[in-house]
């Protein structure tokens, strides 16, 4: 069987996506497609879903950031961003997703947007609420645990 022409091929737009959730939480890749295969059902229906074709290329997660890229079909990426926006929850656990851009390859892709959630986090003690309680902090960020759950803050919370 022969290759379609170019000019028939579909075309194709990549998202780089960046994740946030909390410093414990366990994501994985399986989890995430079928978090924004769910959304994206949701959102758009089954129809709208497929013409969108959302696909997870590549994705990597720890320590609460992550990144990935999500291929769409390029008539469609208005749709894949609401879709991407509407995921907040995988697997349990609560998570923030950011569009971070859009690129026409790949490696465009990778390299314009990605590997700006390599910032280290570090574990110490805050003062917050009045006392002194145990956080990790994630560049302007911080995770601040309470008696009963997480509370996200800023630096300026903490001081």
């Amino acid at each position: 069987m022969k290759h379609l022409p170019k000019h028939l091929r579909p075309r194709w737009r990549y998202l780089a996506v960046g994740l946030e959730s909390w410093p414990d939480a366990a994501i994985g890749r399986r989890a995430f497609q079928r978090a924004l295969w769910y959304s994206a059902g949701n959102l758009l229906g089954d129809a709208g879903s497929a013409d969108a074709d959302l696909t997870l290329l590549s994705f990597a997660h720890a320590d609460g950031t992550g990144e990935a890229v999500v291929r769409a079909r390029h008539g469609h990426v208005d749709e894949a961003r609401a879709a991407v926006a509407c995921v907040s929850e995988v697997d349990g656990e609560p998570v923030g997703t950011l569009v971070r851009g859009i690129s026409g390859t790949v490696r465009a892709c990778e390299e314009r947007y990605m590997g700006r959630a390599t910032a280290s986090s570090t574990q110490r003690d805050v003062a917050f609420g009045g006392s002194e309680r145990p956080a990790v902090v994630r560049g302007d960020a911080c995770d601040v645990e309470t008696e009963s759950d997480r509370v996200g803050a800023t630096t300026f919370d903490t001081e």
